[in-house]
């Protein structure tokens, strides 16, 4: 299978020169100009390498959910950093690698070469779990994301790109996977763990989110038992917060 590379960036002289030095090593590449279409692309599919300009708006996030992804999924990570971009903010966000602006074609092919052995064809054979989608978390200092594992009408399974707090009435919201119906709730963390897999319970939910989920999970087979099962730890060893009403 053919190695890949996704591109956010809206400098054109930037994405020729970098889709000529992936022409060289054998990756395609698609291209995208914005925080919402790479976050998109990201979870619709495996990718070998993601190449992000963290001068566009929402940059962070999209490190963000590469960081979250399973490592079968995590595709190597380069920022795109100008002269006034902080070096450190880039690596605490995950990326594998750094391309200074103005792009030059030699720094661009010796990372790119240096990255190649990293993108390996075998990672996107293994077997993945599925993806159900983006939940954004407020945990009062700016909106979470965090990937969907599961979902139930009592509560959320969630990867996050680092451990979450335990913490009570962190309001969320995501789109019902495949549909435009935003669900919006409050919940309590009610376990996590060190690498972000973590599970919140809803307290409050809208009646109408209630409503659009519960058709959803009917129409997609979910059990009665998938309430329980949702909200499992995958082991016994865990961080738990319980709720208190």
């Amino acid at each position: 299978m053919k190695l890949n590379a996704l591109l956010m960036c809206r400098n054109q002289p930037s994405v020729k020169l970098i889709a000529s030095v992936l022409e060289e090593i054998d990756v395609t590449e698609e291209v995208c100009a914005s925080a919402s279409d790479a976050t998109d692309l990201i979870l619709q599919r495996p990718y070998s390498a993601a190449v992000v300009d963290f001068d566009l708006p929402g940059a962070s996030q999209v490190a963000s959910v590469v960081r979250a992804l399973t490592d079968d999924r995590k595709p190597i990570l380069f920022a795109m950093i100008g002269a006034s971009t902080p070096v450190g903010g880039a690596v605490q966000a995950g990326a594998n690698f750094v391309l200074y602006k103005p792009l030059e074609s030699e720094q661009v092919r010796h990372s790119f070469r240096a990255a190649h052995a990293f993108m390996k064809v075998d990672r996107r054979r293994a077997t993945r779990k599925k993806v159900s989608g983006l939940a954004y978390l407020d945990l009062g200092a700016g909106s979470l994301p965090a990937l969907m594992l599961d979902l139930s009408e009592q509560g959320v399974a969630l990867q996050a790109a680092e451990a979450l707090p335990a913490a009570q009435d962190v309001h969320l919201r995501f789109l019902l996977p495949d549909t435009e119906i935003m669900i919006e709730a409050v919940g309590d963390v009610i376990w996590s763990e060190n690498d972000g897999r973590a599970a919140m319970f809803f307290t409050r939910i809208r009646p109408t989110s209630r409503k659009h989920l519960s058709t959803w999970l009917a129409k997609h087979g979910a059990k009665k038992r998938d309430a329980v099962r949702v909200l499992l730890p995958p082991h016994k060893t865990r961080h738990t917060a319980r709720a208190s009403h």
